[in-house]
């Protein structure tokens, strides 16, 4: 206790490094895992299929090592639990991201849908309703599932589909 006591006063002098929170509430990398995290377990079921996808995705979409996408997907998982509702999320997405980001986001959401091969209504309507938050077109919502549907860009082969302007390259 007198340890941390005085980690935290060294911390408040200067005298020490301050802890680094890398995944804050804000950041939309967060909101996006979260967003990813529900709708991987919306259907009830997590296999190892969907959980191999969310770390790919998560890997190449924020250009993280596979230790950091760790700690976001652990850190995903508890904030998605805490939430309330979607907007928790879409809401920091939506102040973040420009309308190509958030397209993107609904993408990554098809992705992991597609992951165990069939679409559940629950996943479905996730994402439906994350797409009119975010203020995503049906028409864009669409073609993105079909885009899905038909396979991804960033499969398993590792390809890193991360956009190279916008608030995406920020990663």
């Amino acid at each position: 206790m007198l340890q941390a006591l005085k980690s935290l006063l060294d911390e408040l002098g200067g005298r020490a490094a301050p802890r680094q929170r890398a995944f804050e509430s804000s950041d939309y990398r967060l909101a996006a895992a979260a967003l990813l995290v529900h709708i991987a377990s919306i259907d009830g079921e997590f296999d190892d299929k969907e959980k191999a996808r969310l770390q790919q995705v998560v890997e190449a979409r924020f250009g993280l090592d596979y230790r950091e996408a760790r700690e976001l997907i652990e850190n995903a998982w508890e904030s998605e639990r805490e939430a309330v509702d979607l907007f928790r999320f879409t809401s920091v997405l939506k102040r973040t991201l420009d309308e190509q980001g958030r397209r993107e986001v609904v993408a990554m959401l098809w992705d992991m849908a597609y992951a165990d091969g069939t679409v559940h209504e629950f996943e479905e309507n996730v994402v439906w309703r994350v797409a009119e938050l975010l203020g995503v077109s049906t028409r864009d919502r669409v073609g993105l599932r079909q885009d899905a549907k038909g396979g991804t860009k960033d499969d398993a082969a590792g390809v890193d589909a991360r956009p190279t302007s916008g608030p995406w390259s920020k990663v």
